[in-house]
């Protein structure tokens, strides 16, 4: 490779597509090239979606799986991962270590269990698993409310002392940041608390707030989110202010999604805001 030869920023998403393009694998990759990035795939489950409901599930072997990753890591490589739908334990173990074997870095997992419809995208004894091998790997998760109360084991009330308590009991679980989303809430604020665990033990926290945008056009959201935060990690942003990039990123997105109809359900956010009128 000569020296003026340039480089992409790459980005690998481990998730599971969406036949309606509007979350998962789909919107990953959008984003990923929304924000400049080049980004590969590792599917993990197929689903027959729309913006009205989940209809089936394909989950293919895990050991197809840990072949995906192998591919994409020894020939293309990897700045930074974001990790999504893992659909049962065999996957989080084969992805868990794949991960360690290749000492993946900027790693930033969306812990997704539940669909915007309300189906279980997340086998319940996948959890555990989760929890003990997974997201230590990671250096920032990104639940929504409803997901950290599974993995933490505690009702999460609208007090800052309470999302505080939810963050400092995942952290006891060897993560090193927690980005606990907000979007669930009722208020016109959408409020997500970073919590980050320095070498030292202590925790800093800062809120990240915005207004929240009135839409049936939401889908996606989380996914978007994450595959913003690892984008911009793997342009070199601290972890901070890739948060920070990645919630306008969304917010705009969100924003300039209201006027557009798709299908009869929940719509898609408009990842390409910036180049299409």
């Amino acid at each position: 490779m000569s020296s003026s030869t340039r480089q992409y920023r790459r980005v690998c998403t481990i998730a599971g597509s969406d036949s309606g393009g509007g979350a998962g694998i789909q919107a990953d990759l959008k984003t990923f090239s929304a924000l400049g990035c080049y980004g590969a795939s590792v599917i993990t489950s197929l689903t027959a979606q729309n913006t009205v409901a989940v209809r089936a599930i394909h989950t293919p072997p895990a050991e197809f799986t840990a072949a995906q990753i192998n591919a994409v890591f020894e020939d293309i490589g990897v700045d930074a991962i974001k990790i999504g739908m893992l659909a049962n334990t065999e996957i989080v173990q084969a992805v868990a270590e794949r991960l360690r074997h290749f000492e993946a870095r900027n790693v930033v997992v969306d812990p997704v269990m539940v669909a915007k419809s309300g189906d279980r995208l997340l086998r319940q004894e996948a959890e555990q698993t989760i929890l003990d091998e997974l997201l230590p790997l990671a250096d920032v998760i990104t639940p929504n409310i409803p997901e950290a109360e599974v993995l933490a084991g505690m009702r999460i009330g609208p007090g800052d002392s309470e999302h505080r308590a939810a963050c400092e009991r995942l952290l006891e679980h060897g993560l090193r940041a927690i980005l606990l989303k907000g979007g669930h809430g009722t208020s016109g604020e959408s409020a997500d608390l970073l919590a980050v665990r320095s070498d030292n033990g202590e925790i800093r926290y800062r809120w990240y707030r915005g207004q929240r945008i009135e839409t049936d056009n939401s889908h996606g959201t989380g996914c978007t989110l994450s595959s913003a935060i690892a984008a911009l990690l793997a342009r070199g942003l601290e972890l901070e202010e890739a948060v920070e990039g990645a919630k306008e990123y969304v917010t705009q997105a969100l924003r300039a999604g209201v006027e557009f109809r798709l299908g009869r359900g929940h719509g898609p956010v408009h990842h390409f805001y910036q180049w299409w009128s």
